[in-house]
């Protein structure tokens, strides 16, 4: 899969053929289906097929093409794609006599949209015309076209076929260059292919080369998924994922961007910007809300709403930006923004003390709750950094909160006890353990390096560390969805047991936050483990099998990869292990490592902090130690 939004091309062997979701799309329609090379009049052997970065993908063929010339190829057909919809086709002889090599390209689309396809109703292929040099198809929806340079001998629109007769001596090669485009439309521009990327280009040195592997291609993929606003374009965000979600996701854009804050704080503006112009601010109950779709929630729950979560998650992005060095002109424009979000947290709240879904009878979710209190405690701080009120009563709230889903929210049993994933309208608890607990330890970062307090007290979060780090969750490649002891657990379900990358990064980040260093070294092991296995592009889930010897983690046919939450988490894995924590307002930057070093000897440069390069070198002891950052930025304790 190539990636370059809103341009995507995706095959298995470099031959598109039609079926599936083989394709060159744009802005999710597919421009080509069908593009299948013959070199005299035989279909080349695909001998290796590999993603060279995330826009483009190169293709490798052999052809036995001379009369008696044993088992051994003597051309070499070497494919190179990219998301842009441009294609180049070379053919290189090792023959040692000249040869005379007809190539023909069969070309072919239906138009349809990726939804269309997904579905299984593409519909036929349409009639092609000739057209400048290529082919061209036309259809109600649009119009798509190939060009071809230099132009070929013959164009057979009815065959969709192009053809070229090439002439090539020993070590020779010759060259097609495909260009696939909407008709009257340019070249492609992906807006994480400009020279004003709102992201830094780090690098990783150290004991693990997995490190620098996984930074360079996580920071590639989220260039790859960065879109421009539409009517703001200086604006830019992350979709949510290729190929199925190429659009704009509220929760997953500001929860990626969030973890992607130590490569600056440029995305995070961006993406609040985008999403306070989606803000309800017509008067109502709805007032304050970030739309967003609603998700799959797994066999125990009804669908969840990530408009609740990207409007709560929308005040605490902007309160981290602020730590990592957001301008303050900007955090004022934007603060209006969170201030309707909060406005929405508490009269949706009203006098009760559980924030419940928006439909009639909806439950009150564990992870509703934790995200809505680390949003009443960071955005009451924000509030009092600028003078507004309404900060002490988001605080008073948190405390209810937090002395209520203590007693209410925990479920004793003979092992230790868990949290509940939900209560019912009714108080009936909804037990079953899964990945979203994590986000219990999500707390998020308060000022001079300190994390706010939790919903959790100190025996029960030892108690879900113990959880987090055992077999019924803990797969060895990452997080399982739902625990493996649970009713309902499908190590391919989306919510019912595959390893979600994102909540899996959460559950790293907060264990070692809070100390469990064991569990959160265990999850970052394996989750390294599950990146190599897939050439360092995390998807965002996978099966949740056990691991063992000899086993590698089993790829899920609906995932996303790239993912914008999997590929940021991979940005925040590697800084876990440094422990950074800014305050650019006051000055400081606090380092919290991890004494174990998990990496070993790590280096990181070329982050962004307070919009300067920040470098940082954590030790095999899991000292570290400060080499480069921002004039005037002091060391916390």
């Amino acid at each position: 899969m190539c990636v370059a939004l809103p341009g995507l091309a995706i095959s298995q062997d470099g031959q598109l053929t039609g079926r599936g979701l083989d394709g060159i799309y744009r802005a999710g329609r597919r421009l080509l289906s069908r593009c299948q090379v013959r070199v005299a009049g035989r279909e080349p052997l695909t001998v290796q097929a590999r993603t060279t970065s995330a826009d483009r993908a190169r293709f490798v063929a052999t052809l036995r093409a001379s009369p008696h010339s044993g088992p051994d190829p003597d051309v070499v057909v070497e494919r190179t794609r990219c998301a842009d919809g441009t294609e180049r086709i070379t053919l290189r002889s090792t023959a040692p006599r000249p040869l005379r090599l007809p190539l023909e390209v069969a070309l072919g689309t239906d138009l349809a949209d990726l939804a269309a396809i997904a579905s299984g109703d593409a519909g036929p292929e349409l009639p092609a015309t000739v057209h400048a040099g290529g082919l061209r198809w036309t259809s109600p929806s649009g119009t798509s076209s190939v060009t071809a340079d230099p132009p070929p001998s013959d164009a057979l629109a009815s065959a969709g076929l192009l053809r070229w007769d090439l002439e090539l001596r020993p070590g020779e090669t010759a060259t097609v260059e495909l260009r696939v485009r909407p008709d009257g439309a340019g070249p492609l521009r992906a807006a994480g292919r400009t020279a004003t990327s709102p992201l830094a280009s780090p690098h990783a040195d150290g004991d693990d080369p997995r490190a620098q592997e996984l930074l360079r291609t996580s920071v590639e993929d989220l260039h790859a998924l960065l879109l421009r606003d539409p009517v703001h374009p200086a604006d830019t965000y992350l979709a949510a994922g290729a190929p199925w979600r190429c659009g704009l996701a509220p929760a997953d854009a500001l929860a990626a961007a969030r973890m992607a804050l130590p490569l600056g704080t440029r995305l995070a503006a961006g993406t609040l910007r985008a999403l306070a112009r989606t803000q309800v601010t017509a008067a109502g109950p709805r007032y304050g809300l970030i739309p967003g779709p609603r998700r799959d929630a797994g066999p125990h729950l009804p669908p969840s709403c990530t408009g609740t979560e990207a409007t709560l998650l929308f005040p605490v992005l902007l309160a981290e930006a602020r730590r990592w060095g957001l301008p303050d002109q900007q955090t004022d424009q934007l603060l209006p923004a969170a201030e309707r979000c909060l406005h929405w947290l508490r009269a949706t709240v009203r006098d009760g003390t559980y924030l419940r879904d928006p439909q009639q009878g909806g439950p009150a979710r564990c992870e509703t709750q934790a995200h809505a209190h680390r949003a009443a405690l960071l955005g009451a701080e924000l509030l009092d950094t600028h003078g507004r009120p309404g900060a002490d009563e988001l605080r008073q709230w948190a405390a209810a909160l937090r002395s209520a889903f203590r007693e209410e929210f925990w479920a004793d049993d003979p092992g230790g006890g868990r949290p509940t994933a939900a209560r019912a309208p009714d108080g009936r608890l909804v037990t079953h353990l899964g990945a979203g607990a994590a986000h219990l330890l999500d707390t998020g970062l308060l000022g001079e390096g300190e994390h706010a307090q939790g919903l959790l007290d100190r025996v029960q979060t030892e108690q879900l560390a113990r959880l987090l780090g055992s077999p019924a969750l803990d797969s060895g490649w990452g997080l399982r969805g739902l625990s493996a002891k649970e009713a309902g657990y499908n190590p391919f379900g989306h919510r019912s047991g595959a390893v979600r990358v994102h909540e899996t990064a959460v559950a790293v980040a907060g264990l070692a936050a809070a100390g469990y260093e064991k569990e959160a070294c265990s999850l970052l092991r394996g989750l390294l483990a599950a990146s190599e296995a897939f050439g360092h592009r995390l998807p965002e889930m996978y099966g949740g099998e056990q691991r063992a010897e000899g086993r590698l983690p089993l790829p899920h046919p609906a995932a996303c990869r790239p993912a914008a939450t999997a590929t940021a988490a991979g940005v925040l894995l590697l800084t876990i292990p440094a422990g950074i924590r800014p305050d650019v307002a006051a000055g400081t930057v606090t380092l919290r490592p991890m004494p174990s070093a998990p990496l070993g000897e790590l280096v990181l440069t070329g982050l962004r902090v307070a919009d300067a390069p920040f470098s940082v070198r954590v030790s095999r002891l899991g000292l570290a130690m400060v080499e480069e950052a921002a004039d005037g930025l002091q060391l916390g304790s």
